[in-house]
């Protein structure tokens, strides 16, 4: 069986049956397992409860990922909202976290894991120039949340707190899958 990059699509025959998937895997890993991400306080593209925003506490969602491709070293994560900062007319991709180096031991990260990161995990830059997370806090309407998560097969070395780009730059050539969970939010009226 061919691995076909990401963007792909890919049609099999398998007992008659014709399955057509769409993966989000590089060349190179196992099409055997499927890589998920999740959280228990929301389904995906559901709405993110309040305490998760900045009109709650601000403290970050519980995650869990499975099915991670084998000779994965090491996880990264991005948050970002790609309709700043009107859905109707986007303008920029607001970015509310950045981390790297997560253990590939690590499955998940707990509510409020931003203020107790796994031994080992690094920090990136927001977009308010500061490391940590920064929950949505939109300006007008209903925003996605992208959390994208990537199985690497490196762990990176110390880039000092990069932003979402220098971390981008960095992952190129060593991702072996990615996942996306999307959380929507709109401030209540």
């Amino acid at each position: 069986m061919k691995i076909l990059s990401k963007g792909t699509i890919l049609s099999v025959f398998l007992s008659g049956l014709l399955v057509a998937t769409s993966p989000i895997i590089a060349e190179g890993a196992p099409m055997t397992q499927h890589f998920t991400l999740n959280s228990s306080s929301y389904k995906d593209n559901g709405g993110m409860p309040v305490r998760f925003t900045c009109d709650g506490d601000d403290t970050s969602p519980p995650l869990a990922w499975s099915g991670a491709p084998t000779g994965t070293r090491s996880f990264a994560l991005i948050l970002d909202d790609p309709d700043a900062p009107d859905p109707t007319a986007p303008q920029m991709t607001w970015v509310h976290w950045v981390l790297y180096d997560i253990p590939a031991s690590i499955h998940s990260l707990p509510q409020g894991g931003s203020k107790q990161l796994p031994a080992g995990t690094r920090e990136g830059l927001n977009d308010w120039k500061r490391t940590g997370y920064g929950g949505p806090c939109p300006p007008i309407g209903r925003h996605h949340y992208f959390h994208t998560l990537y199985a690497l097969d490196v762990v990176l070395p110390d880039l000092h707190t990069p932003s979402k780009a220098k971390l981008e730059a960095a992952m190129q050539g060593h991702i072996l899958a990615e996942t996306q969970l999307i959380g929507t939010y709109q401030h209540p009226r």
